[in-house]
C-alpha cells in the first residue's frame, strides 16, 4: 500500500547565503555615506529608531559635515549617558572613512578621558571582523587603515596621509605637530566645582582659542559637546561673543511636554532621584541645560531650621493666584514669630487649573491651623479667596481661618529686588525643602538678578511675606 508522503520544503541554502550577502552589502554601502546608518550598522544595539534624538544627533552631525549647516561651529548640548561622548567617537571615525586626509583633534576635560576617547577610536579602526553576523570599521571603509608602525593611542596618522590625522589633548596639554581641519571638544567641565571657579572657566576659554582654533585649517569647523554647568562656561562665552557663527541643538531629559528624551535610558523617576541627589540647580544644568550662575542669582544663600519650632505669635498664609495659564499658583503657609521671622510650613506651588487649586488651598489651611491668609485679588483673586472661603467653612467645616483678599498695584520686579536681603536674613526654610518642593526650591535658586527669568511666581508670592510681617499684625486689618 503507498502511503501518502509530503513533500519537504528545503530551502536553497546557497541561495539564502546569498540573499544575506546582498542585504549586508547593501547596508555596508549605505553606511559609508549615511552616519545614522554607520552607527546603525556598528551598535544596533545602542542605535535605533526607538531613539529618534539619536538619529536627529547623527543626523545634524552629517549635516555639519557636508557644509548643508552653514555655520563654523556645532554645539551639542546633552544630559549625560544619552550617548553624545559614544556618537562624537563614531562621528571621527565615519569622517576618516569619508576623507583619510582629513586632520581632527579632540579635546576632553582631562588627559585621561582625552587618552580614552582616542584609544577607543584608534581601536575601532584597528579592530577586523572574524566573523559575518558583527560589522567593524575595517568591513565599512577597508581603504581607512592607520599607518604601519604609527600607532599611537592619542597621536598618530592614516595610511596615504602625508601628515599626522589625529591628535588627542586637553586643557594643559600639547597641540603641537598637527593642523585641524576639525575641532571636538567633549565635555570640558569636570564637576560643580570647576564650573564655579572663574580661573578654571578663564583657562578653557584661553585654551580653546589661543591654543586649539589657532591650529585650524579649511574648513575650520569646530564642534563642541558639552553638558551645560554654567551660563559662562565655554558653551556660553562661545554663543555670546560668536553667536553669528554657531548653530546650536539642545537636548533635554525632560521634554517641554513632560516626555523624557529616552526613557530606556533615563525614566521620569530616575530623574527625581538624580535632583534629590545632586540638588535641582545642578540638575536643570545638567539634564535640562539651564546653568544657572552663582553670581547672577538674586538670593545667594536661604536660612534653614530642623528639628523643634519656635514659637509663634500667629501663622498665616500668602497666594499668588495664577494670572495666566503659564503661570503658577503659589501659596505658602509660615509662621511667624515674636521677633518677626518667618517659618515656612507649607508651600503649595503648581499650574494646575482652580477647581485643583482652591481645594488644595483650603486643605493646607486647614492642615496647618492658620489663623490668617492674605490672597491677591488681581485677576480673578478676589473669586478665587472667596471659593477658598466656602471650603474651608462648607466642606472642611472650619472657621479658624480668616480668608482675605487685597491688590497688589507696585511694580513685581522692583517688590521682589527691594525685598530680597530681608527675605534671606528673616526666611527660615525646612532643611529638607529642596526635597519637598522641588518646583518652587528650583524657581528660587534660579531666580536671576538681572536678565530675563521664566517665571517670578515664586519671588513674588516670597516677597509677599517679607511685605506682610514688615507691616505689621494681621489682626490690624491694615
Amino acid at each position: 500500500m503507498r502511503r501518502n508522503m509530503k513533500k519537504s520544503i528545503v530551502p536553497d541554502k546557497n541561495a539564502l547565503i546569498e540573499y544575506l550577502l546582498i542585504q549586508r552589502a547593501l547596508a555596508v554601502k549605505k553606511a559609508r555615506r549615511d552616519f545614522w546608518s554607520f552607527c546603525c550598522l556598528l551598535y544596533p544595539e545602542f542605535y535605533k529608531e526607538s531613539r529618534p534624538y539619536l538619529k536627529n544627533l547623527c543626523q545634524t552631525l552629517q549635516g555639519f559635515y557636508e557644509d548643508r549647516i552653514q555655520k563654523q561651529i556645532l554645539i551639542i548640548n546633552m544630559p549625560p549617558r544619552h550617548g553624545k561622548t559614544f556618537t562624537a567617537r563614531l562621528f571621527v571615525l565615519w569622517v576618516f572613512g569619508q576623507s583619510p586626509r582629513t586632520k581632527i583633534i579632540t579635546g576632553s576635560y582631562n588627559q585621561i578621558l582625552s587618552g580614552l576617547f582616542a584609544q577607543q577610536t584608534r581601536d575601532g579602526i584597528l579592530t577586523e571582523n572574524e566573523g559575518v553576523k558583527q560589522e567593524y570599521f575595517h568591513d565599512i571603509f577597508p581603504d581607512t587603515v592607520i599607518k604601519q608602525g604609527d600607532a599611537a593611542k592619542g597621536f598618530w596618522s592614516l595610511d596615504g596621509s602625508e601628515e599626522k590625522n589625529y591628535l588627542a589633548t586637553s586643557p594643559g596639554g600639547t597641540s603641537t605637530g598637527i593642523g585641524a581641519n576639525f575641532v571636538i571638544v567633549d565635555d570640558i567641565i569636570k564637576n560643580n566645582e570647576e564650573a564655579a571657579n572663574e580661573l578654571v572657566k578663564d583657562k578653557h576659554w584661553e585654551w580653546y582659542n589661543n591654543t586649539l582654533v589657532q591650529r585650524m585649517e579649511r574648513p575650520r569647523k569646530q564642534i563642541l559637546i558639552m553638558t551645560r554647568w554654567a551660563s559662562d562656561d565655554l558653551v556660553g562665552r562661545t554663543l555670546e561673543k560668536k553667536a553669528d557663527k554657531c548653530h546650536l541643538i539642545t537636548y533635554k531629559a525632560v521634554q517641554d511636554d513632560g516626555s523624557m528624551l529616552c526613557d530606556e535610558i533615563m525614566t521620569l523617576e530616575e530623574y527625581k532621584s538624580v535632583i534629590s541627589e545632586m540638588g535641582a540647580d545642578i540638575a536643570s544644568a545638567n539634564y535640562q541645560q539651564e546653568p544657572i550662575d552663582l553670581k547672577g542669582r538674586l538670593y545667594t544663600s536661604f536660612k534653614t531650621y530642623s528639628g523643634e519650632l519656635p514659637q509663634f505669635k500667629e501663622i498665616r498664609n500668602y497666594t499668588d493666584t495664577a494670572d495666566t495659564g503659564d503661570d503658577y499658583l503659589c501659596s505658602i503657609d509660615y509662621g511667624v514669630t515674636f521677633a518677626s521671622e518667618a517659618y515656612i510650613l507649607e508651600v503649595l506651588y503648581t499650574k494646575e487649573p482652580m477647581e485643583v487649586t482652591e481645594p488644595a488651598t483650603a486643605g493646607i489651611l486647614k492642615k496647618d491651623m492658620v489663623n490668617v491668609a492674605d490672597i491677591e485679588s488681581n485677576n480673578g483673586g478676589r473669586g478665587f479667596a472667596r471659593n477658598v472661603e466656602r471650603i474651608l467653612q462648607q466642606e472642611l467645616h472650619s472657621n479658624h481661618t480668616i480668608v482675605r483678599w487685597f491688590s497688589q498695584n507696585k511694580n513685581k520686579q522692583a517688590r521682589i529686588y527691594s525685598n530680597s536681603s530681608w527675605v534671606m536674613q528673616h526666611i527660615y526654610y525646612p532643611e529638607d525643602w529642596r526635597n519637598r518642593w522641588p518646583e518652587y526650591y528650583d524657581a528660587m535658586v534660579k531666580y536671576q538678578r538681572e536678565g530675563k527669568n521664566k517665571h517670578d511666581d515664586a519671588p513674588d508670592a516670597t516677597t509677599g511675606i517679607a511685605e506682610k510681617i514688615g507691616a505689621g499684625s494681621a489682626f490690624s486689618f491694615e
